[in-house]
């Protein structure tokens, strides 16, 4: 790890510095315009015969949840994927789906199954069956067992998955069931993609769609059943997501400096390069010394700016934004620079990240061990707004190492996709405004989201737009006392699981009569 005298000394000026580095954007704002979701009709439809079948089949509904709840299916620890693979893929085929197939990856199994109902519109329909592992701090003894609760906000199913997402995609299942039970069909053609690693950041969904890309290009719209509404009852639709880059970035000893083999004591410090202090000093490069912006080349430019459509979904989020109540939420007591408003919303779903998952080396456990490391690494994660793309972001930190004489630092890819974002005026997104405003669920229509999902197989190669949401509310996604909302109580304004099923129906008769088939 021996550098140049000038390299060492230039270094650390241009970090403080910025000289050569990246600046962040200022977007100004062309239209003071604002989005107004209730100006979109609300569906007028009625049919009455399937809700009437729906309220009758509560008990049975709640059960289906709950067998899809019980089933384990830990992608990150293999555990039960197999079983909730065969169950969805045997429950696709129980409700009429002609055509269903398991898909084998290089990891877990996908399901594709196609509903022929002789419909000119056809929607595909995303779901992931795979959860997150379980904390030991739930307020119930086995988050498998798919317990009822009864909450301050009505009876919950109370279960690892209920919320994410298997509540809801079983809830959609409920839906489709019941119109087949009424109607003899569908008013469209269903296609259901199935991944069983979205825990694990997608790595083979690609795979998954496949065999069946060609055919899954022609359908009118992509749709991922999910519970967007907050106890209020109002909706929070998001017509994306960032992308993202994860990877690690590792510091080993080596011919160039530091032990190669092992750790060594560490009073050889005085003689010998650290491999954990090389890492940190390749990390602060990456950042002002806040923390707060990316100082890599590029690495702002690349980002597309708002266009004045964005701009009025901006402008009607920022009227009533809640910055104080997100941020006690969080357990946070302000944005950086003290952005509130319209300022911080943009600066989240606009501006990429640059954050530092996880770092370790050495000895951390108790009292005193002093040793000298032969290896430090770090996990870290960009999320990556329209325009920039994960190839050119590996590209661009590769470069700024390099450029910063950190050549023998490793950077190790582990997972990267692009944003993703659909029109609010395209067909799909107008029928779920509509059917939101026909259970006077208000919807707060965002660009996308600041966080990240695959959701680019859809919007880039499928070329569909994509909707994910759905009425219906829910809480502790990837934390302890996940649950769903299934009965609602006295002043609770988000839907119950009959009116998410019944809204469902909606949907999928909105589009139906709304969509312009391709």
């Amino acid at each position: 790890m021996r550098l140049s005298t000038a390299v060492l000394l230039l270094c650390p000026l241009l970090w403080m510095t910025g000289a050569a580095r990246a600046e962040r954007p200022v977007y100004p704002f062309t239209t003071e315009a604002r989005f107004d979701s209730a100006t979109v009709p609300a569906y007028a439809g009625r049919h009455d015969a399937v809700y009437a079948y729906i309220d009758a089949q509560q008990d049975a509904h709640v059960a289906q949840l709950q067998r899809w709840v019980r089933q384990r299916s830990i992608s990150a620890a293999d555990d039960g994927i197999d079983a909730m693979v065969t169950l969805l893929a045997d429950d696709l085929r129980a409700l009429g789906f002609g055509e269903v197939q398991l898909v084998e990856t290089p990891g877990h199994p996908g399901v594709l199954g196609y509903y022929d109902a002789g419909a000119p519109t056809t929607l595909v329909v995303y779901m992931m069956y795979d959860v997150q592992p379980v904390e030991p701090n739930w307020r119930i003894d086995d988050p498998f067992a798919g317990d009822l609760v009864e909450h301050e906000l009505g009876t919950v199913l109370m279960a690892r998955g209920a919320m994410n997402q298997k509540g809801p995609q079983r809830a959609f299942l409920n839906a489709v069931a019941s119109m087949l039970a009424v109607e003899g069909t569908l008013p469209v053609n269903l296609y259901v993609v199935a991944e069983g690693e979205e825990e694990l950041g997608s790595p083979n969904f690609g795979a998954v769609l496949a065999p069946w890309r060609d055919r899954l290009r022609q359908a009118d719209g992509a749709f991922f059943p999910m519970l967007i509404q907050g106890a209020t009852g109002e909706a929070q639709l998001n017509l994306g997501v960032k992308g993202i880059v994860y990877f690690e970035l590792e510091a080993r000893g080596g011919a160039h400096g530091g032990p190669s083999r092992s750790e060594i004591h560490g009073s050889f410090k005085s003689l010998v390069d650290a491999p954990a202090l090389r890492l940190v000093q390749a990390i602060a490069s990456l950042t002002s010394i806040d923390g707060n912006t990316v100082r890599i080349p590029g690495y702002y430019d690349a980002v597309r700016p708002p266009t004045e459509a964005e701009q009025t979904l901006v402008n009607a989020l920022a009227v009533d934004v809640d910055d104080a109540a997100l941020q006690r939420s969080l357990g946070v007591s302000r944005w950086v620079d003290g952005l509130t408003g319209r300022e911080a919303i943009v600066r989240n779903l606009w501006e990429p990240t640059l954050n530092i998952d996880g770092i370790w080396s050495g000895y951390t456990g108790e009292g005193m061990k002093t040793i000298l490391p032969h290896v430090a690494t770090a996990k870290l994660d960009s999320r990556l707004p329209p325009g920039l793309e994960p190839d050119a972001a590996y590209a661009m930190i590769r470069a700024h190492l390099d450029a910063g004489g950190f050549e023998d630092i490793v950077l190790r890819p582990l997972s990267g996709y692009p944003a993703a974002s659909t029109a609010a005026d395209t067909p799909l997104v107008q029928a779920a405004i509509g059917v939101f405003n026909k259970y006077g669920a208000k919807a707060r229509v965002a660009p996308w989201l600041a966080g990240s999902a695959p959701f680019y197989q859809f919007t880039r190669t499928l070329d569909l737009p994509f909707v994910f949401g759905g009425l219906g509310h829910g809480w502790g996604a990837h934390g302890p006392d996940e649950y769903m909302l299934l009965r609602p109580a006295d002043g609770v304004g988000a839907a119950g699981l009959a009116e998410v099923e019944k809204s469902y129906v909606d949907l999928l008769h909105a589009l139906a009569e709304g969509a312009r088939p391709r």
